[in-house]
């Protein structure tokens, strides 16, 4: 069955690079980096390399006063991360329900914090239509599928897309270089722990104008699959969770759209996303177009962990919007377990003309 399409039209992010959607796309387009040492040190007292945002660019913590203390630090600096992307992308909403992905351990995330987010932000959500993605990277991405879902087969008109996360936790940190994977001395298999917030406005197609708004991109299909030998598991790594991804993005496109001109990559800097990739790529190269680009920003801002399906297809949307990425467009991103998810996104006039 043809999957719905939904159009794009507001955006915020929120990044080490940048503090709104166009300033962290205009950096990462010109390969500034935001990586450095911080105050937090491995076991051999080495600083730790991280892309994490100055205290002073976080707004203060801001809870309804009748709110019990927050679970953690980190679950607080969620909140403080999200609250001013969320509000960029918001601009011209009326309660809209939001699809939030978050950290594959939860943080003691519950219902309770969207009811907090949206004070914290002063975005009035619609809290009891409003749904959590406790599935990292790919959490955004199966977010977005839900979205399309709704916005094709009920009579809603917009919605919300978005996610949060960030490794700024000494206790998150130490069982990382427990488990040899942060970027350290001595180590170069590892990824650098980031943290950011990225939302997106999405509507159904031809609706922007009743919203006042200006779509910026279309969102073509999504595709989702199950790695079994995700990185915690026993059972053998094939790659078969992204390939099965793809296999359902570009069935249910029924090749209605050109070959994909460029990818946006949910590398982190750990060897181990490379060969899905190339499982996935090679068992569907007749979709691509040869000498495709390839982009993976994370190498300039750390690993942002749940925000990054979000801020993937942003930045895609971005870029297509100024003219200075090709479209179709693929974003993919895998989650440390099992979750898997592909999206394909492309320029509106292209939708428009089929």
């Amino acid at each position: 069955m043809r999957i719905p399409t939904a159009e794009i039209l507001g955006l915020g992010m929120v990044t080490p690079v940048g503090l709104s959607a166009p300033a962290a796309a205009a950096a990462l387009r010109a390969g500034i980096v935001r990586v450095r040492e911080t105050s937090f040190v491995d076991r051999h007292s080495e600083p730790i390399l991280a892309g994490f945002l100055d205290e002073e660019f976080l707004p203060e913590l801001n809870l309804p006063p009748a709110t019990l203390k927050v679970p953690s630090a980190r679950y607080a600096r969620m909140l403080r991360l999200a609250s001013s992307s969320l509000r960029e992308a918001a601009q011209g909403t009326s309660k809209p329900a939001l699809l939030l992905a978050l950290p594959e351990d939860g943080v003691g995330v519950g219902p309770e914090f969207l009811a907090q987010l949206a004070h914290q932000s002063g975005v009035e959500l619609d809290v009891r239509a409003s749904k959590l993605f406790p599935q990292g990277r790919a959490g955004g991405l199966l977010a977005l599928a839900e979205a399309l879902k709704r916005l094709g087969s009920t009579s809603l008109e917009q919605v919300l897309v978005g996610g949060v996360d960030t490794y700024c936790d000494l206790p998150l940190l130490d069982a990382l270089w427990d488990e040899k994977r942060l970027r350290v001395h001595g180590l170069s298999d590892g990824f650098v722990p980031g943290e950011g917030a990225s939302f997106m406005l999405l509507g159904r197609p031809g609706r922007g104008a009743r919203l006042g708004l200006t779509p910026m991109a279309s969102v073509l299909g999504v595709g989702a699959g199950v790695e079994k030998g995700h990185l915690y598991a026993a059972e053998p790594y094939l790659g078969e969770g992204l390939s099965g991804a793809f296999r359902e993005l570009f069935f249910s496109l029924a090749g209605q759209v050109p070959r994909v001109r460029c990818v946006y990559a949910g590398l982190n800097g750990e060897s181990f996303w490379s060969k899905e990739w190339g499982v996935s790529y090679l068992r569907h190269s007749r979709y691509f177009e040869e000498g495709f680009r390839f982009e993976h920003p994370v190498d300039c801002m750390g690993d942002p962990g749940a925000a990054l399906g979000p801020m993937l297809v942003s930045l895609m949307a971005i870029g297509l919007l100024r003219g200075y990425r090709r479209g179709p467009g693929l974003v993919w991103c895998s989650s440390d377990r099992e979750a898997r998810g592909a999206v394909l996104v492309d320029a509106v006039r292209r939708q428009e003309a089929r």
